[in-house]
């Protein structure tokens, strides 16, 4: 037998996290799961425009479930960490695979979606451990006191400050940017990347990034304009 071949008998297979479609179905999975509680999420905040009352006592059930909502944070966290972690190394593998750019760089078959994936998804994390600390644990919350179980004071208050508005719709911008790529790569794995049907899915992904976009910077612009308050 030639070394060659002892060689090749000797290489192994990458593994599923290792090989690069192994990253891309964990990406998949885990944003998908983060795209269920981004509208979860989104369906809860919308009842500040009930009121008061509707909004405190959606806080207040969430607060009832006590240790029951650590398994959903803690599955959360995962989905986060792995995300990140594929996403980064897919980006390394990108990279490496092309380590000289092009001398002209044209972006004719990618979206800006697609080209500020890499940097919008940790800005939008920053966001998200703002928001934590802003309007969840209220260790920062600038305008006026934080007051435990009066989520509508808190939220409409935290408002009214006009750069952590701007921030929010900001953020939420990137957020919907992220979300349309995620939406369409995820029909890409799944196989339907077909020239009859890429339009429409293409179109559907934007229409569903633009109205979860709408829906939650639609809170931040009621309380700046008085609509809230």
């Amino acid at each position: 037998m030639s070394t060659s071949a002892v060689g090749v008998q000797n290489e192994r297979a990458p593994g599923f996290w290792g090989s690069t479609n192994g990253k891309k179905a964990v990406m998949a999975v885990t944003g998908a799961i983060l795209f269920l509680f981004v509208i979860g999420h989104l369906a809860g905040n919308l009842q500040i425009f009930e009121g008061p009352a509707k909004l405190n006592a959606y806080g207040k059930l969430l607060h009832d479930l006590g240790e029951l909502l650590w398994p959903v944070r803690i599955i959360l966290l995962i989905c986060v960490t792995l995300h990140i972690i594929a996403t980064v190394q897919l980006a390394l593998l990108k990279k490496r695979a092309r380590p000289v750019g092009y001398s002209a760089k044209k972006a004719i078959a990618s979206s800006y979606a697609s080209r500020t994936m890499y940097w919008s998804g940790p800005i939008v994390l920053a966001f998200v451990i703002f928001h934590l600390l802003h309007l969840t644990a209220g260790y920062y919350h600038p305008g006026a006191a934080f007051i435990d179980a009066d989520v509508y004071h808190n939220v409409v208050t935290g408002f009214q400050v006009w750069w952590v508005s701007v921030w929010y719709i900001f953020s939420m911008i990137l957020l919907g940017l992220h979300l349309r790529h995620g939406i369409w790569s995820m029909f890409q794995s799944l196989g339907m990347n077909h020239p009859r049907h890429t339009p429409i899915l293409k179109s559907a992904a934007w229409v569903v990034a633009l109205v979860i976009v709408l829906g939650y910077v639609s809170i931040p612009i009621s309380v700046m304009l008085g609509v809230v308050k």
